[in-house]
């Protein structure tokens, strides 16, 4: 199997695994902040150990790689808590639309902190996108949401964007660095931020509880980036964005076989406003300054 092939197999399955992560999250019962902490923790244990074994955890991080990853930790951990809260006010297939403005962001991130120029199809994009956004947003929340918190979730969906690329912009300073340590960095981080709050005095109650978190920390977070990561090494980046598109279009078929949410039709056409131009800007980013990472939760 050739590496191309192999990448592409790696970063199907990532993205597959990362758009089921919204069901683990709504079936655990527990508020983002104790899911984060969790995965976190066993996302720390998995990626601990990986790093482990190939060597990583003696002589390759200097203090300021580690500053960095921490900065970066910040970040993702703010992303999750306000990705995996924006669930309990928006569907998952509205939170991950919203999510996916990702790549906007990063051209305004840019164009203000690396000089990027921003064309005229870059901002026909943006444009397209934001009509996606204000017809999502102003559409009638179906599939049981309850309208008076809808606001708050698109706008924690769009914080939680917003942070992820405040990440990747962090991610520039770390060029080098293994990103199985970074990751680990930063679930450690994680850790460190949210135990202080995480009630650990009155753990999670059940077996199945625990299985969702683990299979968040060990599946969502330990296996999916190794998965991403060894994707990143052998894909061209027009092929990382093309295929990163899988997650948003199995988060959306999750919920709907799961929790049997439908998107209006307003909605309907404002997501696909946000996933289509969001594609447009994955595919003509070949050789970016500031490349879009693959979107992962």
């Amino acid at each position: 199997m050739d590496k191309k092939t192999q990448g592409t197999l790696e970063m199907s399955a990532a993205m597959a695994i990362s758009g089921t992560i919204g069901w683990f999250v709504v079936q655990s019962g527990l508020p983002a902040l104790q899911v984060v902490f969790w995965r976190c923790a066993f996302g720390a244990m998995a990626l601990g150990l990986v790093c482990g074994a190939m060597g990583l955890l003696r002589g390759v991080l200097t203090w300021r790689s580690a500053l960095w990853a921490a900065l970066g930790g910040v970040a993702i951990v703010t992303n999750w808590l306000l990705l995996f809260g924006a669930y309990s006010h928006v569907s998952i297939s509205i939170a991950t639309a919203v999510y996916n403005t990702q790549p906007f962001m990063l051209v305004v991130f840019g164009a203000l902190l690396f000089g990027e120029r921003v064309t005229l199809a870059k901002l026909g994009w943006l444009g397209l996108a934001f009509v996606g956004m204000l017809l999502i947003v102003q559409a009638k929340p179906g599939g049981g949401v309850a309208s008076g918190h809808y606001a708050l979730g698109v706008t924690m969906a769009l914080g939680a964007a917003f942070f992820w690329a405040l990440a990747s912009v962090v991610a520039k300073r770390l060029t080098g660095t293994p990103p199985h340590l970074i990751a680990l960095v930063q679930v450690a981080v994680g850790v460190l931020m949210l135990a202080p709050f995480a009630q650990l005095g009155t753990p999670p109650q059940g077996a199945s509880t625990w299985l969702m978190l683990v299979t968040l920390g060990v599946v969502h977070t330990g296996l999916m980036y190794i998965l991403l990561y060894g994707a990143v090494q052998k894909l061209p980046t027009y092929l990382q964005g093309a295929l990163s598109f899988i997650y948003p279009v199995v988060a959306i078929g999750v919920d709907f076989v799961a929790f049997g949410h439908r998107l209006q039709p307003a909605q309907w056409l404002g997501a696909a406003a946000i996933l289509l131009a969001a594609a447009a800007m994955n595919l003509q980013a070949t050789r970016p300054r500031l490349s879009p990472a693959p979107r992962s939760t």
